[in-house]
């Protein structure tokens, strides 16, 4: 695997690489060797966050985790992408180009698929047309994470959404 090593307020030291190669590396057995993996260390007041991106043809695999100590966060990140891998495998197996990332080995284990994906609940409604800002208001109204409308800027569906720290999001659709 090829590790693509940056970090956000703090200097990545050999140590902290040391520790990515010896933790994410235990998911080596999991895919190909041409397999890039991003690491981005983040630290803002007493978190220690690390984010962890694996981009396979047709998804991406990603997990951030937050501590107070970036060693804590590493070892939490390798165990989340873990998990994701084994619950998903049948389902990025399927994905045939995606397939190409992952080791034979991996592929051909049989992992118990114990969180089956259900839809228990469809709704319908009515997209009225508004602006971000309207559509972030109606969200908070509603009191959800998240708000579909239709953007009469544009006419596209866009989708608003709550980030941490008390601040919003936009998803635009691209052509």
């Amino acid at each position: 695997m090829r590790y693509i090593i940056s970090g956000r307020n703090i200097d990545v030291t050999e140590g902290l690489k040391t520790a990515v190669y010896e933790k994410i590396g235990k998911l080596e057995k999991y895919f190909t060797s041409d397999t890039e993996i991003h690491v981005t260390f983040t630290v803002e007041k007493e978190r220690h966050k690390i984010e962890v991106t694996i981009p396979v043809k047709g998804n991406i695999i990603r997990a951030e985790q937050v501590s107070n100590d970036m060693y804590v966060s590493i070892d939490l990140v390798e165990e989340v992408i873990e998990r994701q891998l084994r619950k998903y495998k049948n389902k990025l197996a399927n994905h045939k180009q995606a397939s190409l990332n992952f080791n034979e080995a991996f592929l051909k284990d049989d992992y118990e698929e114990d969180d089956e994906i259900k839809i228990v609940k469809t709704k319908k409604f009515a997209i009225k047309p508004m602006d971000a800002e309207e559509a972030c208001v109606q969200m908070e109204l509603l009191g959800h994470s998240f708000f579909v409308f239709r953007n009469s800027e544009t006419d596209d569906v866009n989708v608003v959404y709550k980030r941490k720290g008390n601040t919003y999001g936009l998803i635009e659709p691209e052509y």
